[in-house]
């Protein structure tokens, strides 16, 4: 056993048997190259070295042909190491034997134990075969249910991702389109990417376009739902509105009477409003209307969610575009109350106008204030429009002051909302000229019936109720306090006057009505009101009155006269009613009719013509004169056209005269005295008198003295100058010495009213010689003196 041995421990003795083998066979080289490979093989450390040593040498002794000089080596070191080994075991053979037997033992203990060994090796071999069948059935199971788990997860994320799909769906039919909109987003961001790579995601993304779609076309159904709803609601919604702006205003009504401050707020005013804020209403949420924007905040925010603002913008412009064109109609109608259509048509504007404002404050990013606005002066012009076209119908002051009303509380109610109402305000003043037209023409014929159906008579007063009315309606100031008049009684001006004063008031009063509520122009209403008054006062009164002035009847040309003065008078206080009524703005000025110059001047016209009746009578009453200028007998009384003037004259002042202010009574009986004096004078200065003897000028001598002793009785000094001429003229007719007539000192002093062409005439005609008379002469003086012929 050559294990047992270590041969590799003795180099020496490898040197020498190496030496021995190679004695005398090889040559020195050969030799010596075998001793090195063996002894570099001997002292190999280990078994690693000595096989890496032998290989080497059995391939350089193969190379070099020396294999059987090296297998001899190797034999005969064999050789010597066997014989080596048997002496060593002869000399320790018992040790030899006892180790062998040990061995033995050991080898039949380890036989025993390498039974064992595979014994049990087989039966571990066994039990892991069965282990490793378990194992590998546990492996496939747990990969099995690795598989299961994983297709459980699939099945939860592709059912969560179909619950959501449903939700989104239900959602959507329960009209929670946000919400819906919301789960659709949690589904494609975060479900669907968990499951890729399934087919079921690709299918469901592909969906979410044609889902959101339906969730738009879903909410723009609701919000078309909900416009339609706010457009029928409209009109309601602009009553209220404007039902709110009459509370608003009956209030600031109350605080005006109340608080004195109050009455210059003007609705809508900060002061209004701040003086109102107690009185909260929200007109889009109240117990008559309520407006939901939910709908509309609703869609907005799909859009925008959707990316689609610009989109939904556009169209939903382009929606209320369209209700606007629906709300307004292609006429209306301004007739009877009952049927007129404007109410419906600005109340529908109104609450379209609200909605469009409180848009635009929820939602400015959907609504700005350019498309709100334009939108409004769309709908106002439209609306000036239709009433324009239908304010023909209108043929009443009362009617058009009714929609004027529903104008200004429409004016009224959307500036509260902060709309631009200038255009609105411009056309009111169409409204007011055409008001003011009406006006016009209705009291123009109330005033010419008025001056036509007249009496002229001095108005007739029964008692003291009918006085107070008159007085209250009329300008006029009685002579007497009203407690010492007795009734019943008689006011100078006749009927008219009252009638006309009632309709000025009511004139006045039912302009300034326009006004009333809202009206920019106050300045155009005081303008407006003082030429249509001149107007009406010159041309319906005045001039009416001086048309009459061509009648024959004195009485009504007197009374004319009595109310034109009256209407002066009226003239005067209504420019200082007006003052007092006019707009706060136009202080300082006066203002002056032209009417009132009118009735000024037409009483001169009046006063003419009176004076042209009363001197035409005149005239005929001393046509009537019947002198005998050659009489042979004085006359013993006056003349009976004399007598017949002077009460003619008394009497017209007396009666048709009574009612005139004195110095107009003065002044006729002035120029009828004057006028007659004329004539009388003319008498005698006839070309058909040739001769006048001294019982023909004492005739006229005692008319004229008749005459004077008439108007001494009248108690005005200067009435008699007018008598002057005609008296100096009988005076030199009857004078002793006519000649002092022309001595211009005498003739100044003493017949100074004497004309100078006249006075000589007449002294021409003079005779002093008188014709006895025949007894056919009484009867000629007393046909004369009776008037006969």
């Amino acid at each position: 056993m050559p294990s047992l041995v270590d041969h590799r421990g003795e180099p020496e003795y490898a040197v020498s048997a190496v030496q021995q083998v190679f004695d005398g066979s090889h040559t020195i080289h050969d030799a010596i190259y075998a001793d090195g490979m063996l002894l570099q093989m001997i002292l190999s450390s280990s078994d690693a070295d000595y096989f890496d040593q032998l290989i080497p040498a059995i391939k350089d002794a193969s190379r070099g042909g020396r294999t059987h000089q090296l297998l001899q080596s190797l034999s005969a070191f064999s050789e010597d190491r066997e014989a080596e080994i048997e002496r060593m075991c002869n000399t320790n053979h018992q040790e030899f034997v006892t180790s062998v037997n040990q061995l033995l033992r050991v080898r039949e203990g380890t036989v025993t134990l390498t039974s064992e060994i595979l014994s049990l090796n087989q039966s571990i071999q066994s039990s892991t075969e069965k282990l490793a069948g378990q194992k590998r059935a546990l492996v496939e199971s747990r990969g099995v249910r690795q598989n299961i788990n994983q297709a459980t997860q699939a099945l939860q994320d592709c059912l969560e991702v179909l619950r959501l799909a449903n939700q989104v769906h239900d959602l959507s039919s329960k009209k929670s389109h946000y919400a819906a909109l919301r789960a659709l987003d949690e589904l494609q961001n975060v479900h669907l990417k968990e499951i890729t790579q399934y087919k079921i995601a690709e299918m469901i993304q592909k969906s979410v376009p044609a889902t959101k779609k339906l969730i738009a076309d879903a909410v723009m159904t609701d919000l078309n739902t909900w416009l339609y709803r706010i457009r029928e609601t409209s009109q309601f919604l602009g009553e209220v509105a404007f039902y709110h702006t009459e509370q608003r205003r009956t209030r600031l009504k109350d605080r005006a009477e109340k608080f004195a401050y109050s009455h210059s707020f003007k609705l809508n005013s900060a002061l209004e409003l701040v003086s109102d804020e107690n009185e909260e209403f929200d007109i889009l949420d109240n117990e008559d209307v309520q407006v939901d924007f939910t709908p509309l905040f609703e869609c907005l925010h799909i859009h925008d969610a959707l990316s689609q603002t610009d989109k939904f913008r556009a169209e939903y412009a382009a929606t209320r575009r369209r209700q606007k064109e629906l709300l307004l109609p292609s006429y209306i109608t301004l007739g009877d109350e009952e049927e007129s259509t404007l109410s419906a048509l600005l109340e529908g504007i109104a609450g379209f106008a609200i909605v469009e404002r409180a848009t635009m404050k929820k939602a400015p990013q959907l609504r700005s204030a350019v498309d709100v606005d334009e939108l409004w002066d769309s709908m106002c012009q439209s609306a000036i429009s239709l009433i324009s076209k239908a304010l023909h119908e209108v043929d009443n002051a009362e009617m058009l002051l009714k929609i004027k009303g529903v104008i200004a509380l429409f004016i009224q109610t959307m500036g509260s909302w902060n709309y631009p109402v200038g255009v609105l305000d411009s056309f009111l003043l169409v409204l007011f000229e055409k008001y003011a037209e009406l006006l016009k023409r209705r009291f123009s014929d109330d005033f010419q019936e008025i001056v036509a159906t007249d009496d002229y008579m001095p108005m007739h007063i029964n008692n003291s109720d009918e006085y107070d009315k008159v007085v209250n309606v009329s300008w006029y100031t009685a002579d007497k306090p009203r407690e010492e008049l007795s009734f019943p009684c008689v006011l100078p001006f006749s009927q008219m006057y009252p009638l006309c004063c009632i309709d000025i008031r009511n004139f006045l009063n039912q302009f300034y009505f326009f006004s009333d509520d809202h009206f920019q122009h106050p300045n155009v209403i005081d303008q407006t009101l003082k030429t249509s008054l001149d107007t009406l006062l010159s041309e319906k009164v005045c001039r009416s009155l001086v048309e009459r002035l061509s009648t024959q009847y004195l009485g009504q040309i007197v009374q004319i006269l009595i109310n034109l003065e009256h209407f002066e008078t009226a003239c005067q206080e209504l420019e200082q009613l007006l003052v007092a009524a006019r707009s706060t703005t136009c202080t300082g000025e006066s203002i002056v009719l032209s009417a009132t110059e009118d009735f000024r001047s037409n009483k001169k016209t009046a006063e003419k013509r009176i004076f042209e009746l009363v001197n035409s009578k005149v005239d005929d009453l001393i046509e009537t004169a019947e002198y005998d200028w050659m009489a042979p007998t004085l006359e013993m009384e006056p003349s009976n056209y004399m007598q017949t003037l002077t009460g003619y004259l008394s009497t017209i002042v007396n009666s048709v005269l009574l009612g005139l202010p004195t110095e107009i009574k003065e002044l006729i009986y002035f120029d009828a005295l004057s006028h007659a004096a004329t004539m009388i004078l003319s008498l005698p200065l006839s070309p058909e008198v040739k001769r006048i003897n001294p019982n023909g000028v004492a005739a006229l001598a005692k008319d004229v003295r008749y005459l004077t002793e008439f108007v001494d009785t009248l108690g005005n000094p200067i009435l008699r100058e007018n008598l002057d001429e005609l008296q100096q003229t009988i005076a030199l007719m009857q004078a002793e010495n006519s000649d002092e007539y022309y001595d211009v000192s005498t003739r100044n002093k003493k017949y100074g009213r004497v004309d100078a062409m006249n006075g000589p005439l007449l002294l021409e005609k003079l005779t002093h010689s008188v014709q006895s008379p025949a007894k056919t002469d009484k009867f000629t003086a007393l046909s004369s003196r009776f008037g006969m012929k």
